[in-house]
């Protein structure tokens, strides 16, 4: 699968909830998680391959690949640690961003069965920005405006100058 980059306003769109977990959807997930791994991430979400749909894999080293349908958090830590992001979608730029040391999150399995799961670490933060993406909201969206134009005309100079 071709994951989209920065500038293609697919990235920009909210997503449509999954109506129903079919064999389509379970094709869709296992597609992404094979593009995540031949691509080095540890997370993709359904618009950055230009699917508009609530849907988002990932793979943190230790755990199992994880898909999540129709995502919702509904429960985050006050405790907020920086970290440092990149995005399969703006490849090259890394920064660190605030975020929610851990969260709760419930969502549909691809098999259609709902789960409900805390996370911490890398994991919550994973779910998080993949999350993002389902809204139109890039990592960069949360850096201050100026370390952000800096982060775009590095990319622009590097991938499209």
């Amino acid at each position: 699968m071709k994951i989209l980059t920065l500038g293609n306003e697919l990235l920009r769109e909210r997503t449509a909830t999954v109506a129903e977990v079919d064999e389509s959807i379970r094709r869709l997930a296992d597609d992404m998680i094979v593009t995540m791994h031949e691509d080095d991430g540890v997370g993709l979400a359904a618009p950055q391959i230009g699917v508009l749909k609530r849907l988002f894999v990932c793979h943190v080293r230790g755990d199992v690949p994880r898909v999540f349908i129709n995502p919702e958090i509904i429960g985050t830590s006050q405790e907020q640690v920086r970290y440092e992001e990149g995005c399969l979608s703006i490849p090259g730029i890394y920064a660190d961003v605030l975020r929610p040391e851990s969260i709760q999150v419930q969502a549909i399995d691809e098999n259609g069965k709902a789960f409900k799961l805390a996370a911490e670490g890398l994991l919550a933060r994973v779910i998080q920005h993949e999350m993002d993406h389902l809204k139109g909201v890039l990592f960069i969206d949360h850096l201050e405006e100026r370390k952000r134009r800096r982060l775009l005309k590095l990319y622009e100079k590097r991938w499209r100058g």
